[in-house]
């Protein structure tokens, strides 16, 4: 079939409408950057498969604005309930090991299938007036001087300054660019997993049966009525390979760890077989073309990391691809996301590869369960980018440039109605904080030169913006001093970008001046 040349070019295509090309196209959207996203499925699919965001991935998700669609559709973690030989042995609450905190607002993930989560992202686009458009497979592409130009299966091209694929671990985009993704399988860590359903188990628990032999796990889904998550260590035939998954072995694995009858298992759907997988990408972008979430990594499960990294990813690709198609920064700025993202996607691999190790340990011995895949390191909420080139010499007791930008209540000093932080980080916009009357000056003068690109707030210093930390919050969460008058530039990506005292607000100045090729 004869290639149909494109008629236009799109600034941004997204190859690929899972969470992390749904979480892209939405934060483009909002900042008005043209942006097209495709995806090879006929129509939505309706998998399950990751359980919900983290801590982390939930501001995210505030700052896109669909954090309270995404509490309401899901639940809070549930109370594991392990079994040995049929009988319960131990009882483990996640929600008790942490609560919220005036920095932290999230302290725990949410349980939501992940289509539910991607139905949220999708109303949340088109809001913008941008739709997935599905069946549209891409098979090719090559780059130009100021283009690529992706060729569709069906023969139709598109057209784009910039390609993103968001494609998955088998991702056409990355072969397509011949990008090594290297690793390793490991075919002896099996397990068989689908969307089941189940009678007579209390939905207010995660059932975990770990034998010597084998086990299964069922997680109710949230917003389903009889809904689970299954997930078991496969059957074996007589040659020892592995049983393809179906209701009937689902079945079989149900009612021998459970000692239930096999009949209370119904309608198991969504049937995969998965292996440890660890790869990674040996670098993000090639030329105009750059990559995002499992096209770029994959990794074991444990630790829930896989969907919430492909999250940040775009959240922290998002603002630069905006910059750089609006001409407010060179391209190589561009380059800063494989440096700030591939070290944590490395991070990623040995983090839940070492959570990985610990469960099957722990599942050994009665009362061991999937808590021990978790870990405080796995809520995202300590990963920065301090080495980035991003991050401007400087640092408090209790923060570093790089850091994730902490939460903390306040009031607005005009109107005394309480907020957040996090409500004045919301945005496409850098943050301006100024700790301190002597902070004002600086705050009015950046605000002034750099327009929309900065929205600059006092805390306690009289600006326009002034906020009261009535109850000392947000300088203890910034480590700033009672006395102390210091400037914080927070990012779009809501991470610190400098810190500097306040006789020094010029080094304001000279970053966004070199952010933007100008200085």
């Amino acid at each position: 079939m004869p290639t149909t040349a494109p008629a236009t070019t799109t600034p941004v295509l997204i190859v690929g409408s899972g969470p992390t090309g749904l979480t892209l196209a939405c934060d483009l959207a909002r900042r008005s950057v043209g942006v097209r996203i495709i995806d090879r499925s006929p129509e939505f699919p309706r998998s399950s498969r990751a359980k919900g965001p983290n801590p982390r991935s939930l501001e995210v998700l505030e700052d896109l604005g669909v954090v309270d669609r995404v509490l309401a559709a899901g639940s809070g973690p549930l109370p594991m309930r392990k079994y040995r030989n049929g009988l319960p042995v131990a009882d483990t609450d996640p929600s008790e090991s942490s609560h919220p905190t005036p920095d932290t607002p999230y302290a725990h993930g949410r349980l939501i299938a992940q289509w539910q989560l991607e139905e949220i992202l999708r109303n949340r686009l088109a809001e913008y007036g941008v739709h997935v458009e599905l069946g549209s497979e891409a098979a090719g592409l090559s780059q130009g001087p100021g283009s690529v130009t992706v060729v569709l299966a069906d023969g139709r091209s598109i057209r784009a300054r910039y390609v993103v694929g968001c494609d998955g671990g088998h991702s056409p985009v990355r072969k397509m660019l011949g990008i090594p993704f290297e690793g390793k399988t490991t075919e002896e860590q099996a397990m068989v997993c689908g969307d089941v359903e189940v009678d007579g188990l209390d939905r207010g628990i995660w059932h975990q049966w770990f034998d010597e032999d084998g086990a299964v796990m069922l997680c109710p889904i949230p917003g389903t009525r009889t809904g689970w998550w299954f997930q078991a260590g496969p059957e074996r035939d007589a040659a020892g390979a592995l049983v393809p998954p179906s209701l009937e072995s689902f079945q079989r694995l149900f009612a021998k760890h459970t000692r239930l009858p096999a009949t209370r298992l119904s309608q198991a759907t969504l049937l995969s077989t998965y292996r440890v997988n660890e790869r990674l990408a040996d670098r993000y972008r090639v030329g105009r073309v750059l990559l995002a979430g499992d096209a770029a990594h994959v990794h074991s499960v444990a630790g829930g990391l896989g969907m919430n990294t492909g999250i940040q990813d775009a959240y922290n690709l998002g603002w630069k691809l905006a910059r750089v198609v609006e001409g407010r920064s060179d391209a190589r700025l561009l380059d800063t996301y494989e440096e700030e993202r591939l070290p944590v996607a490395s991070w990623t691999l040995d983090i839940t590869a070492e959570r990985l190790r610990a469960t099957l340990e722990a599942i050994r011995q009665p009362g061991g369960g999937l808590d021990s895949a978790t870990s405080g390191d796995t809520a995202g909420l300590g990963l920065g980018y301090p080495w980035s080139s991003l991050s401007a010499p400087g640092s408090t007791p209790r923060l570093r440039a790089g850091d994730r930008a902490p939460d903390a209540p306040c009031l607005d000093t005009a109107t005394g109605a309480p907020t957040r932080l996090f409500e004045a980080f919301a945005g496409p916009h850098f943050t301006l904080l100024g700790f301190g009357p002597d902070t004002a000056e600086a705050l009015r003068a950046t605000e002034a030169a750099y327009g929309d690109t900065v929205r600059a707030y006092g805390v306690g210093a009289g600006a326009p913006r002034d906020l009261t930390d009535d109850a000392g919050h947000a300088r203890t969460a910034y480590g700033v001093a009672p006395a102390t008058a210091l400037l914080v530039l927070v990012r779009p990506d809501n991470h610190v970008a400098l810190i500097a005292p306040a006789a020094e607000s010029g080094a304001i100045g000279d970053y966004l001046d070199r952010l933007a090729g100008t200085a």
